[in-house]
């Protein structure tokens, strides 16, 4: 069976780029009906809040992502520590001393003589009394995977084949000297442990994932297949990592920002398809393939987020939106003639209620200084209230007869003494919904 994973850690919110992730992983769940686990990287205890927890589960849930199992790698320590004694014993797993200031030093070095910031396995030539010794000064060391300085291949879902030269990275950390597991050591463990058979994520994890391969084999475990997405960039291709925070899913949405138009964008861009609108996350299975994607950096933005929410909400039923319609006081028996005329014209939700404001108290009316005689003279030839779906044609005619106005001199004027507005929907429309002769 299918099984894959989203891991945020709970240190902030999601945002538009780790949503790749979640999407990826989640449509090839879903495809293959499969299982889909949100898994919460919380093993530092300083920096994951439950605040955060709380926030990436409502973002999910808001979009639609649902997940049939919750795990919390916090709950997980004792799995940790047993894999690291297994690696102990087997010689794969050793202590180091370096402070951070060392370590600096010595890729500061080594890339000014030419070679790669490798770490060169000090640690391994320790004594037992130095390390007892070293314990003493500093504390407990930190912990590395050995690598086996061997090539790590595999076959990637979009990068395709991908070889890595395990002598030119640096054995990772896998614990801290505080007793912290790190995601590299609790990833693989979960992974092996949960039965994880696809892990999709982004293309700076190339790295971690070839020497996860090799930490899963010293576990005994077979890797899952894995695929690494492009990262997105700003629309101009600048870096986008800096731009994140302003593009987390919870500003996106306070901005008025559609699931669905997050979800179908996401669901395409930098792959080989076309960005097609979609319904529901459902409606995204159909088509995807994650081999469709490409490794170029790409292209994102968020501008094109406005135009999509447009498109969602007019293609939304008066039944998706009834109970808030009926919210900002519509009566129940225009609202659904209300809908249909405005929900082209909506660019957010928030506009619903700018437009039955407009229907039920008037708008604030706009006119040109050049116009005012002419709108004083049209308003005296307006049809007495209540108003009809002829009301607009017959007025609009009495006062091209009355002023030889035409075309756009003539109902752009009436438009805006109206509805305040340089569009919007169809006059003849607008004129029944008015619950009050206009206030020009």
């Amino acid at each position: 069976m299918t099984v894959t994973r989203f891991a945020p850690s709970p240190t902030g919110y999601i945002h538009i780029g780790n949503l790749r992730a979640a999407l990826f992983n989640w449509l090839i769940a879903r495809k293959a009906g499969g299982t889909f686990i949100l898994r919460f990287d919380d093993t530092d205890p300083e920096r994951s809040k439950e605040e955060y927890v709380d926030a990436i589960r409502e973002d999910l849930e808001w979009l639609g992502l649902t997940w049939d199992r919750e795990e919390r790698q916090s709950a997980r320590l004792d799995r940790y520590a047993e894999a690291a004694d297994r690696m102990r014993t087997d010689g794969r797993l050793y202590e180091a001393f370096e402070t951070p200031t060392e370590l600096d030093l010595k890729r500061k070095k080594l890339l000014n003589m030419g070679r790669p910031p490798v770490y060169d396995r000090a640690a391994l030539e320790l004594s037992e009394d130095e390390k007892a010794k070293l314990r003493s000064e500093r504390g407990a060391g930190h912990w590395r995977f050995k690598l086996d300085q061997e090539r790590i291949e595999w076959t990637d879902g979009i990068l395709g084949d991908v070889s890595i030269d395990a002598a030119s990275v640096s054995d990772p950390v896998l614990i801290r000297g505080d007793g912290q597991v790190l995601y590299t050591l609790a990833s693989v463990v979960d992974d092996l442990e949960m039965g994880i058979t696809d892990v999709v994520r982004g293309s700076d994890h190339v790295t971690n994932t070839a020497t996860q391969i090799q930490i899963m084999a010293a576990l005994g475990g077979t890797p899952p297949a894995f695929a690494h997405h492009s990262l997105l960039t700003g629309p101009q291709g600048e870096a986008l990592s800096k731009r994140l925070g302003t593009l987390s899913l919870r500003d996106l949405r306070a901005q008025g920002i559609e699931p669905m138009a997050i979800l179908s964008l996401m669901a395409r861009l930098g792959s080989a398809d076309p960005v097609e609108l979609r319904a529901a996350p459902e409606d995204l299975i159909e088509g995807f393939d994650v081999g469709r994607f490409g490794a170029a950096p790409t292209k994102f933005d968020v501008a094109d987020l406005s135009p999509m929410t447009a498109r969602v909400i007019a293609a939304m039923p008066y039944d998706l939106v009834a109970d808030e319609i009926r919210a900002h006081g519509v009566p129940d028996d225009i609202a659904p003639r209300f809908w249909e005329v405005v929900r082209e014209n909506v660019g957010t939700r928030a506009e619903i209620a700018d437009w039955w404001s407009v229907f039920r108290d008037g708008a604030t009316p706009v006119i040109a200084e050049e116009d005012r005689g002419f709108v004083a003279e049209a308003l005296a030839l307006l049809p007495p209230y209540p108003y009809d779906s002829e009301t607009w044609g017959t007025w609009t005619t009495a006062v091209k007869e009355a002023t030889g106005r035409k075309g756009k001199s003539l109902f752009m004027p009436l438009r805006h003494a109206i509805t305040g507005r340089t569009r919007g929907p169809e006059m003849a429309d607008v004129m029944p919904l008015l619950q009050s002769p206009p206030k020009v």
